[in-house]
């Protein structure tokens, strides 16, 4: 049974994901780098704001990090509870997963890669897949507490197996984003309704996520919402590509799409979000995609 859970980083994801746990489980513990937001988010869902080290003795420790480095510098000297399951649901390379897992076994604790999708409106309604590498009776102990915000929950393989599938995922859509950017920039150099364009691709088989929600939701109204920032989704198709190189793969299509999505990061704005790309894009063609 687990008796408490602890929620790591609340961040854009973290903090809607730790909501849902206080309605399922007596003692939510939260800790956050800028700690006025855990005290804050003790106030707004009834979790306790607790030092790091308090965080740890927890069943379940959640943690959702920028970054797999970000992981392995907050483990650092941290005194695990023999038994806990750390579950980590930050976007993260898999070689780092494998190493974080064989160190914390020898803790008899258990690792989890479990990065998740379904951005912050997937958070905010508990509704995210959730992709789940290590451990397979880690897996069946952290289910109940990762079944309060995923919708859909896979274990999908050994340790680093859940970031492998969340980088390859989110490679492709990028590689979407990329060719509706150039798809959609040809429509208007030829004079085309974009929005009754939209409305026919929609319903025949050049359809996507980004065609769906991405363009009509954040590009052709040029609201641009942050949710998922451009530079953690390079971040993501450079361990794709990484995984690529390592198995000794040929994937020239996602080889190009890295090096576009990087490029456009490499222009942005800081913290833009990742549907910003398209603007570099606008800026050779000079054809706005609204």
């Amino acid at each position: 049974m687990i008796q408490s859970v602890a929620f790591i980083g609340l961040g854009a994801m973290g903090y809607r994901m730790a909501a849902h746990l206080t309605k399922h489980f007596s003692t939510v513990l939260v800790w956050n780098r800028n700690f006025e937001k855990a005290e804050k988010h003790a106030a707004e869902y009834g979790t306790q704001a607790v030092t790091l080290n308090e965080a740890v003795q927890a069943d379940i420790i959640f943690s959702c990090l920028p970054t797999s480095q970000d992981v392995e510098l907050l483990m650092t000297e941290l005194e695990l509870k023999p038994g806990s399951v750390w579950v980590d649901c930050t976007s993260g390379v898999p070689a780092s997963a494998k190493t974080l897992a064989a160190q914390l076994k020898l803790k008899n604790v258990d690792f989890l890669d479990a990065p998740v999708s379904g951005q912050t409106v997937g958070a905010e309604n508990g509704t995210l897949t959730v992709m789940v590498g290590g451990d397979a009776a880690a897996f069946d102990k952290a289910l109940p507490a990762m079944q309060t915000f995923g919708k859909l929950i896979k274990y999908v393989g050994e340790s680093g197996a859940g970031f492998a599938v969340k980088a390859v995922n989110n490679m492709l859509m990028a590689v979407n984003l990329c060719s509706v950017a150039e798809g959609f920039t040809t429509l208007k150099a030829h004079g085309v309704n974009l929005n009754e364009a939209l409305d026919c691709i929609n319903a025949s088989s050049g359809k996507s996520m980004v065609t769906e929600t991405v363009l009509p939701q954040r590009i052709l109204n040029r609201s641009f919402p942050l949710t998922f920032a451009l530079p953690l989704l390079a971040k993501d198709t450079g361990i794709a590509l990484d995984l690529i190189r390592d198995a000794k793969l040929s994937a020239p299509v996602i080889a190009l799409t890295q090096s576009l999505i990087q490029a456009a990061s490499d222009l942005s704005e800081k913290d833009s979000d990742f549907s910003t790309a398209v603007k570099m894009y606008e800026s050779w063609s000079k054809i706005t995609i609204e």
